[in-house]
């Protein structure tokens, strides 16, 4: 595995970073691993949601109708939080979400560098505006390639793979 690069433009050309026959520790169980960390993740999320829909469901009710104004902009804050929680995840040192994390995946662009904000915010717009569209297919695109990427990752330029801790236990097991 390759050093991840610092981000930049330059015209050389990359080769992919991860190779899934000489890394197969890399690639073990993360379609599976990746569902859970979207479950996770989609927890994280939402509760701030529900959160602020009882307040202001509380709220309309102490200023008799007037608060439940408020309703219209629940939409645009869920959306907004959910690019901001991604892309500042992903784009953290650890490349990661904090489900991600917990199933030991990280997220690198596919010639080895770490996940920037911007990525991760586009990521997870291409991810949300795919299964809308798409539903079933974004996800069944990773049953049928080496590196187990999903639609929007080929589009974002990505792969998922486990993490360094992650890599290395798997590879212990695997030379046994």
């Amino acid at each position: 595995m390759s050093d991840p690069q610092r981000i930049g433009v330059s015209g050389e050309p990359r080769p992919n970073a991860y190779d899934p026959d000489t890394q197969p520790e890399l690639f073990q169980g993360v379609l599976a691993r990746r569902f859970m960390a979207f479950l996770l993740d989609v927890i994280i999320i939402v509760l701030p949601i529900l959160l602020l829909t009882i307040f202001i469901a509380v709220f309309g009710l102490v200023t008799l109708g007037l608060g439940w104004l408020l309703f219209f902009l629940l939409t645009p804050i869920a959306v907004i939080w959910a690019i901001v929680y991604t892309g500042a995840t992903l784009g953290s040192p650890q490349s990661a979400t904090i489900g991600m994390r917990t199933m030991g995946l990280e997220m690198r662009t596919w010639y080895g560098s770490p996940m920037y904000f911007l990525l991760g915010a586009v990521h997870v717009i291409f991810f949300w505006a795919l299964m809308t569209t798409l539903t079933p297919l974004i996800l069944l695109v990773g049953l049928f390639n080496r590196r187990r990427r999903l639609l929007h990752d080929f589009l974002t330029g990505t792969v998922v793979i486990n993490n360094t801790a992650r890599a290395a236990e798997l590879k212990r097991n695997r030379d046994r």
